[in-house]
């Protein structure tokens, strides 16, 4: 998938659905639930039932295969870790769901290119820049995407947008924070995506 990525890190079961319903009503076609949050696997599950025909469901900060496993049984179609295991990644392919593994240098990205993952979160982003992430276009394969992560928000999406390779962007505080209400997400949401579709090549 490609576009806006939002993470709910710290999102609850009780609220995960009215929250995605706003993401998904502001635009915003990808939602992953950060293993470190409440119960993760039931607001997948959740956000799986209620929006699997709108959104691309994700888990995040998987750090084993057998939490992608879990994962997947959950109803999730993609797997974000903040770091490159190649066994992460091979477990996510091998279920059919896409994997973003974190990636901060060109050796992780050809190392997590090996494995078979063909979108690279760039974690964090603002170490890579988008300087960096233009250099990298020019060495990875062309369809290999690039996704900022960690500090990408309203004062700078435009600028990553415009980076040639850049498939989409994953969006956390600035977006989503815990306690939030659906209201407040959803309306941040929209003003994220229109930055994005304006810039968006």
């Amino acid at each position: 998938m490609t576009g806006l990525i939002a993470i709910l890190r710290g999102v609850t079961p009780a609220e995960v659905a009215g929250i995605g319903h706003a993401l998904a009503d502001a635009g915003i076609t990808g939602i992953e639930v950060p293993l470190n949050s409440p119960e993760p696997f039931t607001s997948v599950r959740l956000l799986a039932d209620a929006l699997g025909d709108r959104c691309e469901i994700g888990a995040g900060t998987v750090l084993t295969a057998e939490d992608a496993g879990r994962a997947q049984e959950a109803g999730a179609r993609m797997i974000v870790a903040p770091n490159c295991d190649p066994a992460v990644i091979r477990a996510a392919v091998e279920l059919g769901m896409t994997p973003y593994p974190g990636v901060a240098t060109p050796t992780e990205a050809f190392t997590a290119i090996a494995a078979g993952a063909r979108h690279l979160k760039l974690f964090p982003a603002g170490a890579v820049g988008t300087g960096g992430a233009a250099a990298w276009r020019a060495v990875l394969p062309p369809d290999v995407g690039l996704l900022p992560v960690g500090g990408v928000d309203g004062t700078n999406l435009a600028a990553w947008a415009a980076v040639d390779g850049v498939v989409g962007a994953g969006l956390g505080s600035c977006l989503y924070r815990p306690g939030d209400t659906a209201e407040v997400v959803g309306a941040r949401a929209g003003e994220l995506r229109r930055i994005w579709d304006g810039t968006s090549q």
